[in-house]
């Protein structure tokens, strides 16, 4: 028993340990590290993850070189006798074998190239990269960290422990210490790139130098396609394309997509004037600008070529970055511009045959989601089929991304099989109302069901940008567009409905929740009894409400709006200086379910406070479309007693409507 206690003490070997955990620093409270800048957008496809304690640049804890060198030997000195049972104890031995392997150790680490720089350096990263540091603290360190690693950034730069000691010094230098660093690392920025440790490092310098970032830029000319296929070096250049560079820079990026015949002809544009600068930025439009027949042809073959061998790797990543989204708008967009229609044709239908499968990865940037559109508004119905059956998966989280989002209402306006889309897409966009109307961008989404491109809710660029396909769905569609708009409605209104049955009362007392409501209640059609009886069933509740925590309907802003809009019959237009009365919403009986469920001492009550406004839309209802008896019935409501204390806002409104009745 005594041999199995001591040995269940003793340190598992490196090899077995699991990851190491960072050490907590004690001591006063830290600053605010740096801004860590604008993210890229996440393909669709992956699910969201928590932000790592790992910073993205690759900014963890320092491991030192030979840690696991050292675990490797801190155990032993406990040798079994010959039965194997019992350790025999032996100080000493443990003792001197520690010591030689400990000598070992400083010999193989002082063996290494720049070992004493390393060291010296590591000796002043520990105090430069400290997070509770005043600023003149800081340059001090940061300065003494530059004097040690000048003149020799470019020899020390791959190794893991160094480079991440010169991402320090760009992160918290000034712009004199990047600048340096960024001289230092010219001619070897493509090798940088590809390694697994210092492609930190140039993505920091691209982002912090926007003087050398050409530069840098330039070097990458020529190996573009490679590096995009690179383990390490795609997420360089998809930063660098997304986050950081300009119309000119990412036109640099490009044009190894054009093929060699394109670069051979166009090597004076990138380093020549401010005009060729230009004709630049134009990217492939400038390159096929004055050039006919044969070698346009072959421009455009070399895209598509380039494309292909990027959709056929798919397993490398760079499917889902912007670069290559780019790359595709454009060559469909030349592709529109050719004269023949039957080349159109084909050449669009060989580009879709190659990435029909990974467009699902494409939808979160702009000209992805702009490709994608392409094809659907384009497209056979076949060829929709397949888009739909390619997003199907990924529904609920196009809904809350502000690209892909597009993409899914092109597919609900263009394809003319709404038994198909009903199915793949509208069931599950109404299925996740749950978790859609917490975000803007997923009220939008389910909106659009029963209320496309409303400018209540849509922007003027985003209606725009959703039409700019309705040129090519009025030659590529057979149905009216107001037919399917009315059986996308029809197929929304049931699930939507019934969870506003389910959830009303909760969702209406969120800002962005009651706007939904609303909507839906409006313009989604079939029977809203249910619903309505849920909206009624929460304001009938005793005013003012005894839980402070949980307000009354009408003590919410938001959620009082909904009522008033509802008893009104539509929305209120400021151009038209009246209400829009909505086809799919009966008001009269809405306020015959309202006299009967929140009856008169709520009623009064409400009136005399919060909902003045509330019970003036009540009574302009009644007295244009409800019954003798529900008139007479409010109006012995509110007898001289009670119109007396009617004195908050909108009491002139309400008293005015009272008299009405």
């Amino acid at each position: 028993m005594v041999a199995t206690s001591k040995n269940s003490k003793k340190r598992p070997a490196s090899s077995q340990e699991g990851p190491k955990t960072k050490k907590v620093k004690s001591g006063g409270q830290p600053q605010a590290v740096q801004d860590k800048g604008k993210k890229r957008s996440r393909p669709i496809t992956q699910p969201v993850k928590e932000d790592s304690e790992q910073s993205s640049d690759g900014e963890e804890v320092l491991s030192h070189e030979g840690e696991d060198e050292e675990a490797e030997f801190e155990d032993g000195g406990e040798q079994l006798d010959e039965g194997g049972d019992v350790p025999m104890k032996d100080p000493n031995a443990a003792r001197e074998s520690h010591k030689a392997q400990r000598a070992l150790f400083e010999q193989r680490r002082a063996a290494k190239p720049h070992s004493a720089l390393l060291s010296e350096a590591k000796a002043a990263w520990t105090l430069a990269r400290q997070k509770n540091l005043s600023r003149d603290e800081r340059k001090k360190h940061i300065q003494a960290l530059m004097d040690v690693v000048r003149g020799k950034v470019k020899d020390i730069v791959f190794k893991h422990d160094a480079s991440r000691i010169v991402q320090t010094i760009v992160k918290w230098g000034g712009q004199a210490e990047r600048n340096v660093v960024a001289e230092e690392l010219k001619g070897r920025y493509l090798d940088a790139a590809r390694n697994k440790y210092s492609k930190f490092l140039v993505t920091k310098l691209i982002r912090f130098c926007p003087a050398h970032r050409a530069d840098i830029l330039r070097e990458f000319q020529g190996h573009v396609l490679r590096l995009l296929l690179h383990r390490e070096a795609s997420s360089v250049l998809a930063d660098a394309f997304e986050l950081h560079a300009n119309a000119y820079e990412r036109a640099l990026l490009l044009r190894d997509f054009y093929g060699k015949e394109a670069s051979l002809f166009s090597v004076t544009v990138t380093v020549g004037s401010e005009e060729e600068r230009e004709r630049t930025k134009l990217g492939l439009r400038g390159v096929l600008e004055g050039v006919e027949g044969e070698r346009k042809r072959r421009v455009l073959n070399a895209v598509k070529e380039n494309l292909v061998t990027i959709f056929n790797n798919p397993d490398k990543g760079a499917v889902s970055h912007a670069i290559v989204h780019r790359a595709l708008w454009e060559y469909l967009s030349a592709v529109n511009d050719l004269e023949s229609e039957e080349e159109q044709e084909r050449l669009r239908r060989e580009i879709f045959e190659s990435c029909q499968d990974a467009l699902a990865e494409m939808v979160h940037t702009k000209d992805g989601s702009r490709a994608v559109r392409e094809f659907i508004s384009q497209g056979t119905a076949k060829d929709r089929k397949h888009i739909v059956k390619a997003i199907k998966p990924h529904v609920e989280r196009m809904c809350t991304d502000d690209e892909a989002q597009i993409a899914l209402f092109t597919a609900l306006d263009v394809i003319d099989d709404t038994k198909l889309t009903s199915k793949s897409l509208v069931s599950e966009i109404a299925a996740a109302a749950s978790a859609l109307y917490t975000s803007s961008q997923g009220r939008r989404s389910l909106i659009y069901l029963v209320a496309p491109r409303t400018r209540r809710h849509f922007t003027p660029a985003q209606i725009a940008l959703m039409a700019e396909t309705d040129a090519v769905r009025s030659r590529t569609s057979k149905k009216d567009s107001a037919v399917r708009t009315e059986e996308i409605r029809r197929a929304a209104s049931d699930s939507l409905l019934a969870w506003v049955a389910e959830k009303g009362a909760e969702v209406s007392r969120d800002t962005g929740g009651s706007l939904l409501i609303c909507e839906i209640m409006l313009y989604a059609e079939g029977d809203k009894s249910a619903a309505s009886d849920t909206l009624l069933k929460a304001l009938s509740s005793p005013y003012p409400s005894s839980d402070p925590d949980l307000p009354h309907p009408c003590s919410l802003p938001h959620t009082s709006r909904i009522y008033k809009t509802l008893l009104q019959g539509g929305h209120f237009s400021h151009s038209t200086k009246s209400v829009e009365r909505s086809p799919y919403f009966s008001a009269s009986d809405f306020a015959t379910r309202f006299v009967q469920m929140v009856g008169r001492d709520v009623t009064v009550a409400i009136a005399q406070a919060d909902g003045a406004f509330i019970v003036a839309a009540l009574c302009e209802r009644l007295a244009e479309e409800g019954s003798k008896e529900e008139k007479e019935t409010v109006k012995s409501w509110f007898g001289k007693a009670e119109r007396k204390k009617i004195t908050g806002k909108g009491s002139a409104m309400l008293l005015e409507k009272l008299e009405v009745l």
